[in-house]
């Protein structure tokens, strides 16, 4: 994790943390690393989402750009996979996208793609934070001519539904669906996406106004969602996160599905069509035991990476696998998207759900989910940084795990999108591993924090 990028892009509270000098500043950067790898002149694609921060960043990392030389296409409002996408179709050497995904609205951040619409690797991460953090050359400011220039494209949006409807076979005929929004950039494709492949739908939250997006909706938030569609008798709920890089579905009985189990689903109706890659599937530390457990019953093989798509879709690239993805609901099916695509996990699980004839609380058996309960510790760098060094931890953590006996894990991590520790502990027995949550939990605190209240007093 670096000085300004985490492990999706920098991300911090908008007009302070992701102030508009650090947006100009990353602009600059971004296209000085940019034209240095195509050896010359960049044009940058900028795509955002609702929040009202967004349009704020957007002058400002486009000053940034175009102080340097580079062009910029205003793309609009638009998820974050459709950046991804466009950049190669209009011809763009590199794509930005303003969001802070999941995060409340005083949140924003900047995702920045290549060439090809991957994300940028931690080099080339780490290329932009010298450049703006320790000055390592100076920007190359423009004067003139050589100035960059603006302009906005309408209809991308279009081009982004009408790839992602192509991706499946028939169509959503005869199947009703609820579709959460999140007040955020599906608002702008959505419910055209869906309506286009024949589906009865309707839509909630999406009636962004700057503030309510991810405000209890969403991917993160989905109570509402669940009772709406075992309410209503729909087939299926799928509800998007802030930028739709995400999605977690619910079934008719209003259950959730979340990321392990989409994940799931979709390898069995891939490997039955012969379309899954070596019969492997990419996911985090953080997956559910029984998403290893399905794979293990049914000949696929598991890869495990650290938290984050983008590490996910680098052993995928690695490895040339087509399904990867995380438990929160970032899924990358790579014959069709270069990141994790919300609409394009949905559809492909709304297919999948047809063509199989079954209830969806039926189809999402193929895996047996293990209880997981997780709790966020307040922290700050100092105690992040603790977190990895400090033997008390470690002891903790290992005294704590035995009482698992075997059947179970403790997971512990620093966030790389929110200034928190995550404690997760998986095991059989709910109540215990509640329990032993919180104790966990308020030990790691209570020790981290001393920790830090002692490198202040030694003069850090």
């Amino acid at each position: 994790m670096g000085r300004i990028f985490g492990t999706d892009g920098a991300r911090g509270v908008a007009n302070t943390e992701i102030s508009c000098k650090l947006a100009m500043n990353i602009g600059r950067a971004a296209a000085m690393v940019l034209s240095e790898q195509i050896g010359r002149k960049p044009t940058v694609l900028i795509g955002k989402d609702t929040r009202i921060s967004s349009d704020m960043l957007e002058a400002a990392i486009t000053a940034g750009l175009c102080s340097v030389g580079a062009d910029v296409i205003h793309a609009g409002v638009l998820p974050t996979p459709a950046i991804a996408y466009l950049i190669t179709e209009e011809h763009a050497d590199g794509g930005i996208m303003l969001s802070a995904s999941h995060n409340p609205y005083e949140f924003n951040g900047i995702k920045i793609f290549g060439p090809e619409g991957y994300k940028l690797t931690d080099a080339e991460e780490f290329e932009i934070e010298e450049i703006v953090l320790d000055h390592v050359k100076p920007y190359l400011i423009r004067w003139g001519w050589e100035l960059g220039r603006i302009r906005k494209v309408e209809n991308l949006a279009d081009l982004y539904i009408d790839h992602i409807a192509k991706t499946i076979d028939g169509d959503l005929s005869g199947m009703k669906i609820a579709v959460d929004c999140s007040n955020g950039s599906a608002s702008s494709t959505a419910e055209k996406l869906f309506t286009r492949l024949g589906a009865t739908v309707d839509i909630l939250s999406c009636e962004p106004n700057g503030i309510n997006i991810n405000k209890n909706c969403g991917s993160t938030h989905i109570d509402r969602l669940c009772q709406y569609v075992k309410e209503g008798q729909y087939d299926a709920g799928i509800a998007f996160d802030g930028d739709a890089d995400r999605c977690i579905a619910v079934d008719e009985t209003g259950e959730a599905v979340d990321g392990d189990q989409i994940m799931a689903i979709l390898a069995t109706d891939m490997k039955a069509k012969g379309k899954l890659k070596d019969n492997a599937i990419v996911a985090t530390v953080m997956s559910n035991m029984g998403l290893f457990r399905f794979a293990a019953d049914n000949g696929i093989q598991m890869e495990t990476t650290k938290v984050g798509d983008r590490y996910v879709l680098e052993q995928m690239r690695k490895k040339g696998f087509n399904l990867g993805g995380e438990q929160s609901g970032h899924v990358i099916l790579s014959d069709h998207m270069s990141t994790g695509d919300g609409q394009l996990t949905a559809i492909q699980l709304m297919a999948a759900l047809k063509s199989s004839g079954k209830k969806f609380s039926e189809l999402k058996s193929v895996m047996t989910v293990y209880p997981q309960v997780q709790r966020g510790i307040r922290a700050d760098a100092v105690m992040k940084a603790k977190l990895a060094v400090d033997k008390a931890v470690e002891l903790i953590i290992a005294k704590s795990e035995k009482q698992l006996n075997g059947n179970g894990r403790i997971l512990v991590r620093a966030s790389g999108t929110e200034p928190l520790i995550r404690v997760m502990i998986e095991g059989a027995d709910k109540q215990q591993i509640e329990e032993l949550v919180a104790t966990v939990a308020d030990q790691l605190e209570e020790r981290l924090s001393q920790n830090e209240d002692h490198k202040r007093m030694e003069g850090y």
